[in-house]
């Protein structure tokens, strides 16, 4: 039972203890803890609100980077766009090229065909007159050798002169 009942000395001494021990944690423990939980929790909401902070620069940067794909989805669209419009204007002029190169190789060879063509006429022309007068000059030589023709062939000539 003495448990339950001190003795007073003992709780005096005690007691003197607990407030011995009581002033020098007040003085010298509280005021570090006390200052160390606030700057912890000082770190704890500097921590909270930089990290809101970041999240809202991540946000930003999100919407950044969005618009920047974006921007470049759109870039990309209108380089293939001139791209292909170059390629068939390209297209379209080698082609034109072409035709007009066409057009005017086949004059060319038209023009060719027609000087050919003309070179080989007169050539015939002649080669023809040569032949007639060739021959003519042989019939001649045979009507003109026998004299009573060639009178009879003036005769000829001289009736249709004047009945011309």
């Amino acid at each position: 039972m003495k448990l339950l009942t001190p003795d007073p000395g003992l709780l005096f001494w005690t007691l003197l203890a607990f407030l011995v021990v009581f002033y020098i944690l007040k003085t010298m423990a509280w005021p570090a803890i006390i200052k160390g939980l606030k700057d912890r929790e000082q770190s704890i909401s500097d921590a909270i609100a930089t990290a809101e902070k970041v999240k809202l620069e991540m946000a930003a940067l999100k919407n950044e980077n969005e618009a920047l794909m974006q921007q470049a989805r759109e870039e990309r669209s209108v380089m293939i766009k001139e791209a292909k419009e170059q390629t068939l204007k390209m297209i379209g002029e080698a082609k034109d090229k072409a035709k007009s190169e066409y057009d005017r190789i086949v004059a060319d060879a038209q023009v060719a065909i027609s000087q050919q063509k003309n070179a080989a006429l007169t050539e015939v022309k002649n080669q023809v007159g040569a032949l007639v007068i060739e021959v003519s000059e042989k019939i001649l030589r045979r009507e003109l050798s026998n004299k009573a023709e060639q009178e009879k062939y003036i005769n000829q000539l001289a009736e249709e002169v004047k009945l011309n």
